[in-house]
């Protein structure tokens, strides 16, 4: 589950300006990334040199803080260096033994049972929208890879922001759902996913110079092989660097009845390069680059009508420096750039609808669009500790700012002309006072948010300041119940309108045409959400060494001028819908009073020598009003889920052995979502140290089932039916 595996380290990251992958074919950019793979696994000094020496710092780095639990790792976005369970908000961790045991495909897949979390991909399964109770997409969710915003979108049914990371190039994902997050940048009034890239601090043990690792596995649905290649290297005590490389390939997947899913496969090469340099014992630079370059096929009416070749590009810088006998100075300076270009070229002549006269065409084979999406961002805080009146004080204040440039182009009538060109920046400054004393805890804070957007015709921008107030006791003292933790939180978060809900224009591109209406009037989100939760956490319960994690909380998030797309009507003279001859509808993003947004989530487990035990439950629910009180079902609602886990250790420790299952139950309002109900095993054995073997298989009795978020509310895609996995690695290093 989402709360286990203490791990300490110092956590830091920065970019270097590498030449991203190229496209399928090339080459040039899988060869220069396999070169550089290959350097740092093989670039390695004979036998008689293995044993470099670790000083005394580098190993105390690697132990635990004198009594730390070993089942409690500290976020990586935690701000003042919590661990899920002392957090007061909705916070999940997963870590790389509950991703290994995944063996996930998709980014999709890495979220199995986190509570309020779900995914939405259709049939394209190498990009996720990920949804947090029931908000996705236009930036509601920040998404963040090594400190980086992923905030590509493109227009169209189905997803519309999606991200673009390989499961095997990650380590750990952390999670906070809710607008607690916004010190985490603006906009995410849904909460926070931040995905971790593995780095050669966690793949080198501690007495080598240098590792390798080679991954090969097989999935039997779609018939697809991954290929995985890892090399490390520590240059010294202070500096080591590490590269991976993937390559997967799958054919359409059959869903539960044996039915080929088209458009369902893919090919993608992916790749990382890492490297951490130690200035001081104090401070710690990180250069990263993660990369892809991915292919598909989009179908309509059953038949390949466009090839999809995307390429997406993020280079981090992130810097830290913490003095433990300066408590005043705990520095963060994280930069970042990410470029994801995405091309369709038309397979066959499509029939469209002039965007400008609305009059019908036809696109010839190889018409061509592109979206380009480039997004800066910068984020700088800093945490003081100090103590007044025997109050401890963990005081965090920071900016950030992340710009976004998007660039659209091709064919008339192509797709690229519904999402917008345009510039938009966000930026924030913030302050937040966590107060400790005794049984009482005391969070504060206030953030101030400002954006602008604009094209070549329109222009607009605002700001808001938002509050945070959260209240923690702890108020039992007994052996039984002094792990027990309430808190209560009010805070408000602040999302400004993207440029394609904004700026969107011209006429629907096939199948009928009607126009889209651009709003540059419109207002900005503000999610205000009330919090009541439970943290419990013990040791020692019935063996030695056991422990116990819970947490559950429920919400209630009123989304204040809540933005969602509407049809006009032409014969409506107050709508804006011009009338005459072929606009039956308009189309236009509004503002709604809000939506309300309210549910319960709780996760838990436990751990002990023999295995773990694990239990997520979510159930959220939500609507729309209208500012005239018309009330309609929320689309991006997810289904209610119940996930139950169990986890067997043999051999000592070797093997485990395991399995999951998983009820959904269907949200209202969706016409084609049922319920249903998932079982899933796996297996992994450690043979030797250097040749691990592992199992899965999903679906285990070959379920139909659609995710009510994937499709439209009358037509459903179909998830993949009984899916066996294995995989082996080998490992070799000195």
């Amino acid at each position: 589950m989402g709360l286990m595996n203490w791990e300490w380290r110092g956590r830091f990251d920065i970019g270097r300006s590498d030449e991203g992958l190229g496209g399928r074919s090339t080459p040039r950019g899988m060869a220069a990334l396999l070169a550089s793979v290959a350097a740092v696994a093989l670039l390695a000094p004979p036998a008689s040199a293995q044993q470099a020496a670790q000083s005394p710092k580098a190993e105390e780095a690697k132990a635990a803080p004198p009594g730390a639990t070993l089942l409690d790792k500290i976020l990586v976005l935690s701000r003042t260096g919590e661990t899920a369970i002392e957090s007061l908000a909705s916070a999940s961790h997963i870590d790389q033994e509950q991703l290994d045991r995944r063996m996930a495909t998709t980014p999709n897949e890495m979220l199995l049972g986190v509570p309020g979390i779900a995914a939405q991909a259709d049939a394209r399964r190498v990009g996720t929208s990920i949804n947090i109770r029931g908000l996705q997409d236009f930036g509601r969710v920040a998404v963040i890879v090594d400190g980086a915003r992923q905030n590509f979108q493109r227009s169209d049914h189905g997803t519309q922001s999606t991200v673009y990371i390989d499961p095997e190039l990650v380590k750990s994902v952390d999670v906070i759902r809710g607008p607690v997050a916004n010190t985490y940048g603006s906009g995410a009034i849904g909460g926070v996913v931040f995905f971790d890239t593995k780095d050669a601090e966690d793949f080198l043990k501690p007495n080598e110079t240098w590792a390798g690792s080679v991954t090969g596995r097989y999935e039997s649905n779609g018939k697809g092989w991954t290929t995985s290649a890892s090399g490390a290297y520590r240059f010294n005590e202070n500096w080591d660097a590490l590269g991976n490389i993937v390559y997967r390939n799958y054919d359409d997947y059959k869903d539960g009845d044996g039915d080929a899913v088209k458009g369902t496969g893919f090919d993608v090469l992916s790749g990382l390069l890492k490297t951490t340099i130690r200035p001081t014992d104090n401070s710690a630079l990180k250069l990263g680059w993660v990369g892809s370059s991915d292919g598909w096929n989009e179908i309509s009416g059953g038949a390949p009508v466009n090839d999809v070749d995307l390429k997406s590009n993020t280079f981090t810088a992130r810097y830290n420096v913490t003095d433990e006998d300066k408590s005043w100075l705990d520095l963060h300076i994280n930069t970042s750039y990410n470029k994801t270009n995405l091309d369709l070229t038309s397979l066959v002549p499509l029939k469209r609808f002039d965007p400008v006269t609305g009059l019908s065409v036809v696109l010839p084979t190889g018409s061509t669009s592109t979206f380009d999406v480039g997004t800066t961002s910068i984020d700088i805080w800093n945490t003081s500790r100090f103590e007044t009146a025997g109050v401890a004080h963990e005081l965090t204040y920071g900016g950030d700012w992340a710009g976004d440039n998007v660039k659209t182009d091709g064919t008339a009538g192509g797709d690229s002309f519904y999402t917008p060109s345009g510039k938009r920046n966000v930026s924030g400054a913030y302050v937040q006072d966590k107060l400790t004393w005794d049984w009482l805890e005391v969070i504060a804070g206030l953030r101030y948010d400002n954006y602008s957007l604009k094209d070549d015709t329109h222009q607009t921008s605002g700001d808001r300041v938002s509050p945070r107030v959260t209240v923690g006791v702890s108020p039992f003292e007994s052996a039984g119940l002094a792990g027990v933790q309430f808190y209560g939180t009010y805070a408000e978060g602040y999302r400004s309108p993207s440029l394609t809900e904004t700026l969107i224009s011209g006429n629907h591109p096939a199948g009928v045409s009607f126009p889209f209406l651009p709003n540059p009037n419109l207002r900005p989100e503000t999610g205000k959400t009330t919090e009541f939760g439970v943290n419990y956490k013990q040791n020692d319960i019935l063996e030695a060494g056991d422990a116990v994690r819970i947490k559950a909380a429920y919400f209630n998030n009123n989304v204040d001028d809540y933005i969602d797309g509407v049809t006009l009507s032409p014969f409506d003279p107050t709508s804006g819908c011009p009338f005459g001859p072929g606009i039956p509808i308009c189309f236009q993003y509004q503002n709604f009073a809000k939506a309300k947004i309210n549910g319960f989530e709780m996760e838990g487990v436990y751990d002990a020598s023999w295995g773990y035990a694990g239990l997520s439950a979510s159930i959220i629910n939500g609507h729309t009003i209208s500012y005239e009180g018309d009330q309609a079902d929320l689309a991006t609602i997810p289904s209610s889920q119940v996930t139950a886990q169990l986890g067997l250790r043999f051999l000592e420790d070797k093997l485990t052995v395991g399995g999951e299952v998983q009820y959904n139950g269907k949200p209202k309002g969706n016409a084609v979502a049922k319920n249903y109900t998932l079982v899933n095993a796996f297996a992994s054995y450690q043979a030797t140290d250097n040749l691990k073997v592992d199992f899965r298989a999903d679906n285990l009795f070959d379920v139909k089932y659609a995710n009510p978020l994937n499709g439209s509310t009358t037509v459903a895609v179909y998830e993949p039916g009984i899916t066996l996995k294995l995989a082996a690695t080998m490992r070799f290093g000195g």
